[in-house]
C-alpha cells in the first residue's frame, strides 16, 4: 500500500490492521509520534490525515486514504511551525512525551480557529493527557502561537 506522509510517498508492505502508529514509526522511521497508550486516550500519537487531527494508535493503516502529517511535517529546523515556536518560548516541554500529539492538537485547532477562546483550547487539547501538568503553559503557547500566526510568523 502506499502513504503519503510529510509530503513524500512511501509503498511499504503492512497488514492493513497494522496501527497506523507502528506504519510510521516502524516502516517509515517518523519518530515524533509516541505511542502512549494504544487505546486513543492519551493523544500522544496524534497526527493529522488530511489536516484532521487523528489518534494513529488506533487507526488502522488501511483505512488511511489522505496525506499523513506528523510533527516532524509541520516545521524545519530553521522554520519552525508558530506552534513550535511558541512551545518553546513559553518552555511547555517537561518530560516531552505528550508534547508531538500536543503540539499537533493545537495545530489543528488553530487551522480551525485563528484566535481561540480558553474553552476553544480545553475542548480541543481535552484529549491530550500530560502526566507533567503543563496545561498552563499549553494554553499561553497556543495563545502565543496564535498571535505568531495572525503576524504572519
Amino acid at each position: 500500500m502506499r502513504l503519503t506522509v510529510d509530503g513524500q510517498s512511501f509503498d511499504i508492505d503492512a497488514d492493513p490492521d497494522m496501527p497506523l502508529l507502528w506504519a510510521l514509526r516502524d516502516l517509515i522511521g517518523k519518530t515524533g509520534p509516541k505511542f502512549g497508550c494504544g487505546i486513543a486516550a492519551c493523544g500522544a500519537c496524534t497526527v493529522h490525515v488530511d489536516g484532521q487531527p487523528v489518534r494513529s494508535c488506533s487507526l488502522p493503516v488501511g483505512q488511511v486514504s489522505g496525506a499523513v502529517t506528523t510533527i516532524e511535517g509541520i516545521g524545519t529546523a530553521g522554520r519552525l511551525h508558530p506552534v513550535q515556536q511558541a512551545w518553546l518560548e513559553e518552555q511547555v516541554a517537561q518530560c516531552g512525551y505528550c508534547q508531538a500529539g500536543q503540539i499537533m492538537s493545537a495545530v489543528a485547532l488553530l487551522d480551525e480557529v485563528a484566535d481561540p477562546s480558553d474553552a476553544d483550547i480545553d475542548n480541543a487539547m481535552g484529549g491530550n493527557l500530560c502526566r507533567c501538568g503543563t496545561y498552563p503553559r499549553i494554553r499561553s503557547a497556543i495563545k502565543k502561537a496564535a498571535a505568531l500566526k495572525t503576524a504572519g510568523l
